[in-house]
């Protein structure tokens, strides 16, 4: 991913990089350290060793900072270069290095005025000056919202935070690296560079969910211009990889709330602005919007979050739906998987998506009154495939469709309770385990034999994420 050059390791550190891959060539065994030592290097302060004496003292280093990070990451803390690490280290983020939690700059810098400028002088090529100037002020506005501050865009002279597209070495000793990697950096707040921003001229800027969004870059990098280092929530702005955001529907995260006014204290507003929070995996009050199996794997979504649990991964992982799917809504509430066809169907509204693996198929959305429902179901609560039928739960209703025919089956809807006796009169997510229904319904759930027609077993939901 970067530029610098490999030093030598220890043979220890190299057979732990061997455990973590199938029988890998030298070559990409190599590569991978180089991309192990690049990246603790960079976001991790590991230092720069170029003598052979300092071998064994690098080897421990890196063993530490690899901890260091995957503990900020959320990953098994290891100190191995595993599959879940490395997948990390690829992922396109900020140049800036990594802190914890909402994280102040080291040595709390802030700009002493609320009234900032700012001026970009240089432009990408790829999108229209008119986009570039929109999307900087929405960018801004996303701090200005929650805080004091407001912010002046000058077309002349020097100004506080001056916004410029370069690309590789462009003098300030943090190079960009080209297209993916490494997509922008800024600086902390103060004079001559100081609260500068710079986006690499390199990578495909974009107003839609392609490539790279300015607005959510944009945002990011100027939480740092105001004295904000990264966060290690995942849901947080400021957290250092790259997710896609809808400017038209963002709201910043109550973690960055909390950053920027521990900074320069609460907004003027009459009313104090709220921002989403992160759902914790072992949170006593999680509840799930919707979960479907996907090839083995079983994914809980909530909010603009789903979980991926796999049957031979230990740890359960935390995305953005964006990250994924980016033309996707967030809050998506039913879902299930037709094996049959080997497709997920996600549901929003009367909207609904297919999905091949991670692909959404050509065609989508449509609308769910293509099912036979009446007009007056407008949304799903949850779905669930079982021997060529799917079950649709709406309110205290359920409905049987019928994948062959096509079409919905006589007779219903029927009440939750005539036929799921036992679970309640309103499902908030199900999905299908061998010869079991999991029914979950707001902090617990029920595993419903469907050859006794019985419930056997109840309790958390968040235990299917691991909590005790």
């Amino acid at each position: 991913m970067f530029s610098l050059k490999m030093l030598p390791l220890l043979l220890l550190f190299c057979m732990q990089l061997s455990r973590a891959f199938p029988v890998p060539s030298e070559s990409t065994e190599e590569k991978n350290i180089e991309v192990v030592q690049n990246y603790l290097e960079k976001f991790y302060q590991l230092p720069r060793n170029r003598y052979q004496s300092e071998r064994k003292k690098s080897t421990s280093a890196i063993v530490e900072k690899l901890k260091e990070m995957q503990q900020f990451f959320g990953l098994k803390v290891t100190g191995k270069p595993d599959k879940e690490t490395l997948e990390m280290m690829e992922k396109p983020r900020c140049g800036v290095p990594d802190g914890g939690d909402f994280m102040l700059t080291p040595g709390h810098p802030k700009w002493e005025q609320t009234n900032l400028t700012y001026r970009i002088t240089d432009y990408t090529s790829q999108l229209p000056k008119a986009d570039v100037e929109t999307l900087i002020e929405e960018a801004f506005k996303v701090w200005s919202r929650v805080s004091p501050l407001t912010f002046t865009k000058l077309t002349e002279g020097e100004a506080d935070i001056t916004i410029a597209f370069v690309q590789g070495d462009h003098g300030d000793n943090s190079p960009f690296d080209g297209p993916n990697g490494i997509l922008a950096h800024a600086f902390q707040p103060g004079p001559g560079i100081g609260g500068d921003a710079h986006f690499d001229a390199e990578e495909t800027w974009t107003t839609t969910s392609e490539n790279y969004h300015l607005f959510p870059v944009a945002a990011h990098e100027f939480g740092h211009s105001l004295g904000l280092s990264h966060s290690s929530d995942p849901g947080a702005l400021m957290y250092p990889t790259y997710a896609y955001s809808d400017p038209k529907t963002f709201l910043l995260p109550q973690d960055d709330i909390n950053g920027i006014q521990a900074l320069y204290g609460p907004s003027s507003n009459p009313v104090q602005p709220t921002g989403p929070t992160t759902p914790t995996a072992c949170d006593p009050r999680l509840t799930f919007d919707a979960i479907t199996t996907l090839r083995g794997e079983i994914l809980f979504f909530k909010d603009k979050f789903f979980w991926r649990k796999h049957p031979q991964l230990q740890n359960v992982e935390l995305n953005f739906i964006s990250l994924f799917w980016p033309s996707l809504p967030n809050g998506i509430q039913a879902a299930y998987e037709d094996f049959d066809k080997d497709l997920i169907f996600l549901f929003k509204g009367n909207q609904y998506w297919a999905l091949n693996g991670y692909n959404i198929q050509q065609g989508y959305p449509k609308n769910i009154s293509n099912y036979g429902f009446p007009s007056s179901v407008q949304a799903i609560d949850a779905a669930v495939f079982y021997r060529t039928k799917t079950y649709f739960f709406v309110n205290n209703q359920f409905w049987s469709y019928d994948n062959e025919k096509q079409s919905m089956e006589p007779g219903y809807p029927k009440s939750i309770e005539s036929t799921f006796a036992g679970i309640g009169n309103r499902v908030d997510a199900v999905f299908q385990k061998d010869h079991f229904f999991l029914f979950f319904s707001e902090t617990r759930y029920y595993k419903f034999d469907l050859n006794t027609q019985s419930i056997t077993q109840i309790d958390r939901s968040n235990k299917w994420l691991n909590c005790r």
